[in-house]
């Protein structure tokens, strides 16, 4: 409404908060934006609605959670609670109340089904998308009872090896022992969410399915559950059926004032229906447990309609038939792998999504990476999927929009689009192409004025960029993916519109000059050849960024004296427990971007790769699974995701480019198999792997005491590529 600007409403804001004796908002959020470079975007609005939200649910938290200590709330809110426990957090000053120790779940599902319940690490079970949860308690009729969320110690693990991946949470208490097993069945087409709890206590009791009105991020309100005429199953909300395996013995319900129904499981009577004006509505069916026996029941809870199901919907053995397959002597590691390709396969339903709850939202950036382990494991089709709808998100201006004020975006469109067209070996289709060009344009027309008397000449403007980074500034990282999406365009085109090639081509190259001075000033400033951030920050965690020079682009040597000093910086001061620590923002250990320093070392021949990936795979949940950022004391996660996706992708490619990397018209391999794998006698294999010269299969014979034997298969697209063999201690 363009008559807002002629109101006085920073007068008018200024005078309402002078009144009520607040500081002026105005004047502190200017104070706010002098902490940054300016720029077109102060923080995309898509961060402040999720933000918003996020602590909109804290600030509720806050109002709940600690004047009912006696409930039971779920894992991460019976530790971070409780002053005897390493995870506790004083609540004193903080005014909104959320998950900063343990953010961790583990998705369940079926391949291209969006709905994905979560489990918690106690099995606390999330149906619904950030809905209301089930849990599974053991009563004893002599008063005791198993809960959980407050067992300190419990057994978590994801089976792999039936048809649908399945989470099972095992828990013991004086006697009484519980199992839960969650995963996603499908039925007649339609997706269930299945819980399977099995009980056995050495005395009479009662096995205990109770509704929740929370989940790993805090309060879900339920208003109203009714017990079903045959007391199998509930109606939550009047839309959410719950189906038991078998009739409740006892039921009760209990609301806000009269407190958790925990507390009410002894009573004589029962409740078929309850309601709660402030939506904290608690049920729990009771099932008679015989003294020795293993009581069990199956709850299941629809997720669609079959109707809603996608026509590509396939099966599991179906889904991963013909992937890139793993075998090694390292059953961790193996299992890692598994569990990633199966992570990659649930949040790649169409569009692809960096995680099942907090982070089922789209991001070119998380998408170029997860694509790209897409491609490099085989699964092809899931890939092209995701990528022939990207054109539907670029704007007429030729930007790819995830977020404003973000400028790498067009770089990894275009990036990602290039390495589809180099591993399949199939040109882009007419629409790709034109959607490719306009996306080079624009990295072309928005970059800075390389006249200007600045460092930042050049350069994309000032922006929000991968948000971990720190204030809006001139990211390298934007810049380093601008360059390889102008190059990627180049090679894309060049069979259509040669003109265009070279116009893309010599942008590159003149992109590069620009961010060739722009280092130069800074290894004169900063007395090292390192890359910061940005060229007004000096070198600090944010520097993990400029690593994209290197990995994944490529834009340089693996031996650039930059890249290569840049990661002694970030190893010597930005390393904890053995894994990167993003002290801005994140404020945790990342291990995605622990695993983009071991690609770079990995391709300079460093042997620490190995160290990284080695502390990577123990900061993994025991379901195989990291959230974005891990607390460094308690291993829980504390912020972003607990199941991260993008942390997938990456250990899938670190153990892809172990066995067969690219490197300019070659191909390595072996490079990073570690070199204790070949003190054993079992083959190693990996394949088949797509590569830019078509797919190939590596095969290790170790001897040991004697020369292994490494052998290869390739489906060249062309012909056979120069290649080398890396074995750890051999020459190559």
């Amino acid at each position: 409404m363009s008559w807002m600007k002629w109101l006085p409403w920073r007068y008018l804001v200024k005078r309402m908060a002078d009144r009520h004796g607040f500081l002026d908002p105005i004047a502190l959020l200017a104070k706010l934006h002098s902490f940054a470079q300016p720029s077109e975007v102060g923080e995309p609005i898509e961060l402040l609605r999720a933000g918003v939200v996020f602590h909109a649910r804290g600030l509720i938290n806050s109002r709940v959670i600690q004047h009912n200590l006696d409930w039971v709330w779920p894992y991460w809110v019976e530790r971070q609670f409780d002053p005897n426990d390493r995870a506790f957090i004083p609540r004193a000053f903080s005014i909104t109340h959320i998950n900063l120790s343990n953010r961790n779940w583990t998705a369940v599902g079926q391949p291209d089904i969006e709905t994905l319940p979560v489990v918690d690490p106690r099995g606390l079970v999330t149906p619904l998308y950030d809905g209301w949860s089930l849990d599974g308690w053991l009563l004893a009729d002599d008063g005791r009872c198993l809960l959980p969320s407050r067992c300190k110690t419990s057994r978590q693990w994801l089976e792999l090896d039936g048809e649908t991946p399945c989470v099972v949470t095992e828990s013991e208490l004086d006697g009484l022992h519980l199992v839960s097993r969650a995963r996603v069945i499908m039925q007649a087409g339609r997706p269930l969410c299945e819980l399977v709890l099995q009980g056995r206590s050495q005395a009479s009791g009662s096995l205990v399915l109770s509704l929740r009105p929370a989940n790993p991020e805090g309060v879900a309100f339920i208003h109203r559950v009714n017990l079903k005429p045959h007391r199998d199953g509930w109606q939550v909300e009047g839309r959410h059926p719950v189906m038991f395996s078998k009739p409740a013995a006892h039921h009760h319900v209990s609301d806000y004032r009269q407190g958790d129904v925990h507390i009410h499981l002894a009573d004589i009577d029962d409740q078929n229906e309850g309601r709660c004006d402030v939506g904290l509505v608690t049920a729990a069916a009771l099932f008679p447990v015989q003294p020795g026996e293993i009581t069990e029941l199956t709850v299941t809870v629809p997720l669609m309609k079959s109707s809603e199901v996608a026509p590509w919907a396939s099966s599991w053995p179906d889904t991963l038939a013909g992937h890139a397959r793993l075998e090694c002597p390292d059953a961790h590691w193996q299992f890692l792998y598994e569990a990633a390709l199966r992570s990659l396969v649930l949040h790649s339903p169409a569009d692809v999504y960096p995680g099942p709850y907090t982070y089922k939202r789209f991001w070119f950036r998380d998408a170029a990476f997860i694509i790209h382990a897409l491609l490099c494991t085989g699964m092809t089709e899931r890939a092209e999927r995701a990528l022939i709808r990207f054109p539907g998100r670029q704007q007429k201006s030729g930007y790819f929009r995830s977020q404003e004020g973000e400028w790498d975006a067009n770089g990894e469109v275009l990036w990602i689009l290039q390495r589809f067209q180099a591993i399949t070996g199939r040109p882009l289709s007419g629409d790709l192409i034109e959607s490719v060009t306009r996306g080079a344009d624009w990295i072309q027309n928005k970059r800075l004025s390389p006249s200007l008397d600045s460092p930042h000449a050049g350069l994309l403007p000032a922006g929000f960029s991968a948000e971990h980074l720190g204030p809006n500034d001139y990211y390298y990282w934007d810049d380093f993916w601008g360059i390889a999406g102008l190059k990627a365009a180049a090679e894309l085109v060049q069979a259509g519109d040669p003109d265009a090639s070279e116009r893309f081509a010599a942008g590159a190259r003149d992109f590069t000059d620009s961010v060739d001075a722009s280092l130069a000033r800074c290894e004169q400033r900063l007395r090292r050849p390192g890359m910061p951030a940005s060229p007004y920050r000096r070198l600090d965690a944010g520097a993990i960024g400029s690593l994209a020079l290197g990995y994944p682009t490529q834009l340089c040597a693996p031996d650039d004296p930059r890249l290569l000093d840049c990661v002694e910086h970030l190893l010597a001061n930005c390393f904890v427990n053995g894994a990167f620590y993003q002290d801005m923002i994140h404020s945790g250990l990342n291990a995605y971007l622990t695993l983009h320093v071991a690609q770079v070392l990995l391709r300079a021949g460093d042997g620490r790769y190995l160290e990284l990936m080695d502390a990577v795979a123990r900061l993994a949940s025991p379901t195989g699974q990291w959230p974005e950022a891990i607390h460094p004391g308690t291993g829980g996660g504390c912020m972003g995701d607990g199941h991260h996706v993008w942390a997938s992708a990456e250990w899938v490619l670190m153990v892809r480019n172990c066995f067969v990397r690219e490197e300019g018209d070659r191909l390595i391999l072996c490079a990073g198999v570690p070199a204790r794998w070949l003190e054993q006698d079992q083959p190693i294999r990996f394949g088949p792997a797509p590569t830019g010269f078509g797919p190939v299969t590596v095969s290790i014979q170790p001897n040991p005491g004697g020369e292994p034997k490494v052998t290869w298969e390739g489906d060249w697209h062309a012909e056979e590529p120069v290649i080398e063999v890396r074995l750890p201690r051999a020459s190559p």
